[in-house]
């Protein structure tokens, strides 16, 4: 059985020609961008962000700091991104969410919004003895 090779070359460069289409995604509170790129198979998310060019529109983000995401999980920059990804660079977080959600304990705690000993809801149905 012969095979033609215009046959194979064609296959052979469709196999080369293989795109994939992400999202590459930043925000700050008053703007936000999803960029939707086509890029080469194979493509790592560090070359994603890269030729998405929002480093150009948001100078702040350095990809040495800024973690990085697939779909909200955390991957690493020499990751290959899949057709349909969306890569998301992520901003570092200003406070602790531990100490945010304590200091807020204490403020419902010292405006009678907290029960003083379980640190829960104040129940209005349960009668206080000390009262």
């Amino acid at each position: 059985m012969a095979t033609d090779n215009s046959e194979l070359n064609q296959l052979d460069c469709s196999l080369n020609d293989e795109k994939v289409t992400i999202e590459v995604v930043y925000g700050v509170p008053h703007k936000q961008k999803i960029l939707t790129l086509i890029l080469a198979a194979g493509s790592t998310v560090e070359q994603a962000i890269l030729a998405s060019g929002v480093i150009d529109l948001f100078p702040e983000i350095d990809l040495k700091v800024n973690k990085v995401g697939i779909w909200n999980k955390a991957a690493k920059l020499s990751e290959v991104v899949n057709d349909l990804d969306r890569i998301e660079v992520y901003r570092p977080l200003i406070a602790d969410p531990k100490d945010v959600r304590k200091r807020r304990a204490e403020k419902a705690k010292l405006e009678g919004r907290a029960d003083k000993t379980t640190g829960g809801r104040v129940n209005p149905l349960r009668v206080d003895s000390n009262k």
